[in-house]
Formats: C-alpha cells, structure tokens, sequence
C-alpha cells in the first residue's frame, strides 16, 4: 500500500504543537490593512488555536 501524501495546503497554513494542539494565523490579517487600527493589528498578530472538532479534520489532512 502507498505511503499516505500530506495535504499541500493545510501544510502551509497550520501546524501541530509538541502536545497536539493546532495553531493557525488569525484572519482579517491579510489584506486592507490601511484601514484597520494599529492596535487591531498587533492583536491579530499571533497565532490561535483551532476549536477541537476542526483540529480532528486538520490532523487527518496532516497525517497526524
């Protein structure tokens, strides 16, 4: 049987912490940034953690 291939996409846009967690860029970071408060930016900075039933989906994609 083939080895099983990572999904490219979701490759690029999560990943999977040491104790399972999955982290993602929060949205409303990626374009029209002129018109939103600097403050809002740097909030929106980090990262965030994927609610539980949406984290089981990502790993399935991320062979996890």
């Amino acid at each position: 049987m083939p080895k099983q291939k990572t999904h490219s996409g979701a490759k690029k846009r999560f990943r999977v912490t040491k104790n399972g967690k999955v982290m993602s860029q929060q949205k409303n970071r990626a374009h029209l940034l002129g018109k939103k408060s600097s403050s809002r930016k740097r909030r929106l900075a980090g990262e965030t953690e994927i609610a539980a039933p949406d984290a089981k989906k990502i790993k399935k994609l991320l062979n996890q």
